[in-house]
């Protein structure tokens, strides 16, 4: 060793690497640049994934929270906890395309009142680990994981506010887990019926790791929102009408879009104008595309599960527990509809008498425009002070002699003139009418037909059945029927 002692030869090391890496450990790396080319990572079991580098998420507007990890399956899911650690706990979860960075104007607040707040970002989100294979994604391994997170954590008497793709995985893992649940809030989110057995519809993205020059379904919205409705009785203009042309064209710019662009979509469903460094906070966790197979892929399994939501459904609609609804009122998307949010109030038993609302200047991205007031009325909630008055209603009288009525056989409608029983799986059905014509269902429901014929052989119906109003978005998107 030309006389130098192993003493001597560390130093040496230290000096040479300027004590960058541990002296002696030969598989210590040095913490990448934000924009340094991805080190594939693979997972005990071979799943491969990337993990952002530290650098790009230094210096965020607003955004001071230490990230901490819990390890899935060999795959670290971040989050952040702050406030009192012995206060009420309030889980968020985030959509797509954004991350726990959505509520950074809500959190504060939340902690100022004395909540303990936890802000998962879900996997290929945010801090989180992102597997690299798009087919790696799956509705059931989101919501499996979100499950193993808080009993990991141990997380009881949650109250849950989730948003966007929050809400799909959300409402489904605290339908199955109501021990743990004290309440639940619901911002311009959504549960989909998808029945058993049907096809995926939306189908498949074809090709989808080509990289296409295709047009963005948003373009055309300016930074500053401009109200999309005029009349003081919005919801009459939200009514939905056919979303699936629109949302195969998401689907397939989010996929294989050489301008996908995560900035893009919150500017463009955001009220007011991103400043642009909050743009780029949002796009932190995703350097290049090799990133972005959560965000690429989240459109694509809205409805790839069949049969998946059906028993959280049915639990749901026994819940007497405490059950908000929060939406922009700004929100164009089928998801913002008010049919949408009737739904949730109108089934969910413990959101009778609930302060609901839709909030102005606010578009889908609600907790970025208006998180501040949502914060409030989050804390109002969970104290049930009655700070805030519901500034939205719904009429929820079962429409076409009791169309809607949860039941399980024909013999739960036979006292009704919606003496049918559509069942859709396990969970149960609805009374209806089949065999209905526009206009004939009776006031408060629709007569729904001409189906999707790729859905309509696995429907519990024939040619038509009558549904209540609540329900008619879900009709629409998921089988894509025409309903009046």
């Amino acid at each position: 060793m030309g006389g130098y002692s192993q003493l001597d030869v560390a130093g040496l090391c230290c000096l040479a690497l300027l004590a960058a890496t541990a002296c002696g450990s030969s598989d210590s790396e040095l913490e990448p640049e934000c924009g340094s080319e991805p080190t594939i990572r693979t997972t005990p079991e071979g799943v491969e994934y990337v993990r952002t580098p530290d650098a790009c998420f230094e210096n965020l507007p607003d955004w001071s929270y230490a990230a901490k990890y819990v390890e899935i399956d060999g795959l670290r899911q971040a989050y952040i906890d702050e406030g009192d650690p012995d206060g009420e706990v309030v889980l968020l979860l985030h959509g797509n395309p954004t991350w726990s960075y959505l509520y950074r104007k809500v959190i504060p607040v939340l902690t100022e009142a004395g909540f303990r707040v936890v802000a998962m970002d879900l996997l290929g989100m945010g801090r989180s680990d992102k597997p690299v294979d798009i087919g790696y994604h799956s509705y059931v391994r989101h919501g499996d994981r979100l499950t193993r997170f808080i009993e990991a954590l141990d997380l009881r008497e949650i109250t849950l506010f989730a948003h966007d793709w929050g809400s799909l995985i959300g409402l489904r893992v605290a339908a199955l887990n109501l021990d743990r649940f004290a309440r639940i809030s619901l911002g311009s989110g959504n549960l989909p019926e998808v029945p058993t057995g049907a096809p995926v519809f939306p189908p498949p993205v074809e090709d989808p790791d080509e990289v296409s020059e295709i047009l963005s379904p948003y373009d055309g919205i300016p930074d500053q929102q401009v109200s999309f409705f005029t009349s003081e009785d919005q919801c009459a203009l939200i009514e939905p009408y056919d979303f699936t042309p629109w949302f195969i064209g998401w689907q397939t710019w989010s996929m294989k879009g050489a301008s996908y662009s995560v900035s893009h979509v919150l500017e463009s469903l955001t009220w007011f104008d991103l400043p642009a460094a909050e743009e780029a906070a949002y796009e932190a966790p995703f350097p290049s595309r090799m990133y972005m197979a959560g965000p690429r892929t989240f459109p694509s399994l809205v409805v790839a599960e069949a049969g998946d939501t059906q028993q959280a459904w049915a639990l749901l609609s026994d819940f007497d527990g405490p059950f908000l609804t929060i939406w922009g009122d700004n929100d164009h998307l089928d998801i913002g509809a008010c049919s949408v949010q009737d739904n949730f109030i109108c089934r969910v038993p413990g959101a009778a008498g609930q302060p609901h609302a839709r909030i102005p200047e606010a578009s889908h991205y609600l907790p970025d425009d208006q998180g501040a007031q949502l914060g409030q009325r989050l804390v109002s909630f969970i104290r049930g002070d009655g700070t805030f008055a519901a500034s939205y209603s719904v009429e929820c009288e079962a429409g076409g002699g009791g169309v809607g009525t949860m039941c399980t056989s024909d013999s739960d409608c036979t006292a009704l003139e919606g003496g049918v029983c559509l069942v859709f799986g396990a969970a149960g059905g609805i009374c209806s009418v089949e065999g209905c014509t526009a206009g004939s269902c009776g006031e408060g429901a629709a007569c729904c037909r001409d189906c999707n014929p790729d859905v309509a052989a696995m429907l519990p119906f024939d040619e038509s059945a009558c549904f209540p109003e609540a329900a008619v978005s879900m009709v629409t998107m998921s089988i894509g029927c025409t309903c009046d």
